[in-house]
Order: C-alpha cells, then structure tokens, then sequence
C-alpha cells in the first residue's frame, strides 16, 4: 500500500490550506450514510453509496478517512488500515469536540451517560488498568454454541407478577433490542436517570447476559412499572397484554426523555429504538355504499388484537384448508382454528349498518358503509394478541377455544398492497420463494393457565434457530418445538 503526504522542499509535512466549509456529501449532500473524507483534497463522499468510492477511482486519491469513528479507509486494500498516529489524533479531536459541547467523558455514570451531537450516541468504551489486568489473568474466553444456555435466567415472582415475568422474558429475547442494548446504544435524555425505565431495561439486558445462573430479582422495574403505569401498580393479578403495551408506551416516552408524556409522542414520526422494532402502520378503509367513494386513514400500532370463535363478537370459519391441508405453514385439523382466519377475520370488509352512518365526502350526506383494516406498513417485529378475556356488560369469561399458529408466517395476503392488486385482478398466492419481506419467524409465545378470576402466566422463548425454553417466573427448562406449538397462545 503506498502512503501520499502532502511535503515542502525541506521535507517537513505540508497541511492543504483549503478547509471545508460544510461536511456533506459533495455529490447526493446527504450528511449520513457513513460520510468518508478523502486525505489528498477537499472531498466528502457517502460510503454506504460508494460516493467516496466513485471520488477514489476518478482521482486516484486512494486514502480516506470515517468522520464518524477516525478510521484510515485503502482503496487499494478495499480494507481499514490500522496507524498508531492517525489512531492518536482521531481520540484527540474526539476530545476536542467533547469540550465544544460541553461533555467531560471521564465519568460514564451506571446509567450510560454518553456523548451528544457528536457521531453515534454511544461511547467507545476503552479498558481500564485494572480491566486490562483482569484480563491478563483470565485468558479464557466464553464461546457462544448452539447449547449455550448465556442469556437464559429465571426472574422472582414479586407476588402476582408472573405478567410482568413472561414479558419481560420475550423482549430480553427480541434479537434486535437485545443488540440495542447490549451493545450501549441508550443515551438517556430523562432529567433524573434513576426514574428512566430505558436505562433499567439495559440494566435488565446486562443482568441477563452477564452468565449469572441465579434468578434475577426485578424489583427496580417492577417500582418504575408502578411509577409509570399506575394502572399497574399494587398485587393484585394484571393483564400480560396489557403490561406489554404500557411498557412499550413507557419505553417509547423515555427514550425521547418525556416523564408524563406531555411532549408530542407520534409515533408516526419517531425514530426511537422501540418505534423501529415494533410499530406498525395499519390502514381503513371506508367505503360508502353509494357512490363507492373511499376514505382512507393511516394509524400506527404495536400490536394486533384478534378475536376468537365463541366470543360474543360474530366469527365464522374462513380457512380454506380446513380438510386437513397446510396453509401459511399451519396444519389444519377439521374444525381447528389458525391465527390465519384470525387474520382473514381481521382483514376482511366489515358492513357498518344503519346505526353507525358516516358523512361521505363525495354525497356530502350520512350513508352506510363498509369498512376494511389492513396492513400498509409491518413491523419489524409483530405482536400478535389472541383476545381470551371477555369483558362485556352480560359476562367476564375467558375463551379457551385452542389457535394453531406456525413457525413461520407470511403477511403478504393481509397487506394493503395485496388488496390493491386483488381489486385490480392481479393477486397470486405467493410461493415460498417470494416476498420474504412479510415472512415472520416465531420466537416468543406467552401463554396463560387458569381462568379469568384466578391464573398464572409462562412464556416460551427461542435462544437458537431450534432451541426452545420454557420460562415460569424463577424456573427454566428445556422445551420441544410440539410443546411451544400445542400451547394455546396469548400473545406471540
């Protein structure tokens, strides 16, 4: 690899006088993308668009370097090349713009102060004298196999909180929120950190992971839950579905450091950890009857609530295979219900009647209507909540009637996009090999035993491709793939 420095006749090193007056992307202006500075002129280019890589080939300028982290980028090598001195500088300009805004990063508090408006919103975290020791001493390194049980760990029954146990076991198994937080992403931006359920979940995360095979004792979150979800607080028994939303809606508001949710809180418009994860858009339509004009709103939702046959709201078998074919890769037995005519149930026009007229924009009158929900946008994870507990104003009752659901799932038929194309006669069945965009795998199952007075909550959570466990408050075990699809199913 050749090096090119800028030289005088005496051989000392000659800094180009030219500075930059912005960091953009000189061809697209964007200022993300992981923006790279060319080390021989006056260039910034995107990396992730090849920007950079188009500015290296026209100019031969071979050499530049990440704004974001102070790496050297070889063109030539396609690699990061490591240089002591260049490493040296990179730390100090680092340090620089800490004191530009007014951050002193000697103390990095329990909970994950880090660095703000500059790069990433975490800090680089740099072994100390007495970690580097430890390590020396401790050469051994754990290595994570397909039996590895690290991250498996029991949590205490608190009295009553089996619904906060099983929960928490399924997002402390979420794959990305669990790279999230393991890996120091959270800035906390509430006024007092100790108040922040944000920073507790990634307590939690780090309790999960530290290989501790004793039962963790979740007392903080249990008295920020209480806090933050008066709704929830007390022994009384409490609704696992409804805990899960009032966590997300928590987490949610302090990741945008809002304590009482009085900040605008859209999640339309928010880019926080939870909102990337697990909000969805969820599309209705309405249809006047009489000039078949359509209104169209776009709301978003954590998770989707589905009814069941033998509930008081009208339900009729739907599934196609109900002779005992596979459909959406469920086995459907005669008279056996699936999450798939759940959805079809979910999905399908709904006639509004008489009584609930709506004022169509084309009549300029109230008119019947029917009504349709469909997916526009999928989450990246999808929260599926079967609606066991009736409440209506004759009867509280739970529905025991037993849902099949799959290992995998595929959204497709249920998308808006899909039902466009139905109404203009070009929907197929998709194969197996197409739109995996809308594919879900399971890997989380909370189920409920006991009656609508009186039960206790368990989860089943994948830690591998294959390996199922069985989580009941304090107790772990092993459990098979029939075990986790022959439960009945709350929330998945």
């Amino acid at each position: 690899m050749e090096r090119s420095f800028f030289c005088c006749k005496d051989g000392k090193m000659k800094l180009p006088q030219r500075k930059a007056k912005s960091c953009i992307c000189h061809m697209c202006g964007a200022h993300l993308n992981r923006l790279h500075s060319c080390l021989y002129c006056v260039f910034f280019g995107c990396f992730t668009k090849k920007h950079i890589h188009e500015h290296a080939k026209t100019k031969r300028h071979n050499l530049a370097i990440d704004l974001l982290y102070g790496g050297i980028y070889c063109f030539m090598c396609q690699d990061y090349i490591y240089d002591k001195d260049m490493e040296q500088i990179a730390k100090e300009e680092q340090r620089k713009a800490w004191k530009l805004q007014a951050f002193t990063p000697t103390v990095v508090s329990h909970y994950q102060c880090t660095m703000t408006g500059i790069g990433e919103k975490y800090s680089t975290w740099e072994p100390t004298k007495r970690e580097l020791e430890l390590l020396r001493h401790n050469p051994k390194r754990r290595k994570i196999t397909t039996n590895c049980t690290i991250g498996l760990r029991g949590l205490i029954n608190l009295g009553n909180t089996c619904f906060m146990n099983c929960i928490v076991q399924a997002l402390t198994h979420t794959p990305l929120l669990r790279d999230f937080f393991l890996s120091d992403r959270h800035k906390c931006e509430m006024q007092s950190p100790s108040s922040c359920l944000v920073c507790e979940m990634s307590t939690l995360f780090q309790e999960f992971y530290s290989g501790h095979r004793s039962p963790h004792i979740p007392y903080r979150l249990l008295h920020l839950v209480w806090t933050h979800a008066r709704h929830l607080a007390g022994y009384e028994q409490q609704d696992a579905h409804e805990f899960l939303i009032a966590a997300l809606d928590v987490l949610h508001r302090h990741c945008k450091g809002d304590d009482n949710g009085k900040k605008a809180n859209n999640p339309n418009h928010c880019n926080c950890i939870i909102d990337q994860i697990f909000t969805g858009g969820l599309q209705s339509d309405v249809t006047c009857q009489v000039c078949h004009g359509v209104s169209t709103t776009i709301d978003p939702f954590w998770d989707i609530s589905l009814d069941l046959p033998g509930s008081s709201t009208p339900f009729w078998p739907l599934s196609p295979g109900s002779d005992g074919s596979v459909v959406n890769g469920e086995s459907h037995v005669s008279g056996t219900t699936t999450l798939t005519d759940c959805l079809r149930r979910f999905t399908r026009p709904e006639h509004l009647g008489s009584s609930a007229k709506i004022k169509c924009s084309g009549c300029h009158s109230y008119q019947e209507s029917t009504k349709q929900l469909t997916m526009k946008k999928l989450p990246i994870v999808a929260c599926f909540h079967l609606k066991r507990f009736e409440h209506s104003a004759k009867l509280r009752r739970k529905i025991t009637t037993y849902v099949s659901f799959p290992l995998e799932l595929d959204m497709t038929p249920f998308m808006a996009s899909s039902k466009e194309s139905r109404m203009n006669g070009q929907y197929q069945q998709p194969t197996d090999s197409l739109n995996n965009d809308n594919k879900y795998s399971l890997f989380a199952v909370v189920n409920h035993q006991g009656t609508l007075e009186s039960g206790h909550y368990t989860s089943f959570i994948r830690q591998h491709k294959d390996q199922w466990f069985k989580c009941d408050d304090a107790i772990i075990t092993k459990a098979s793939i029939k075990d986790v699809l022959d439960s009945e199913g709350l929330t998945s």
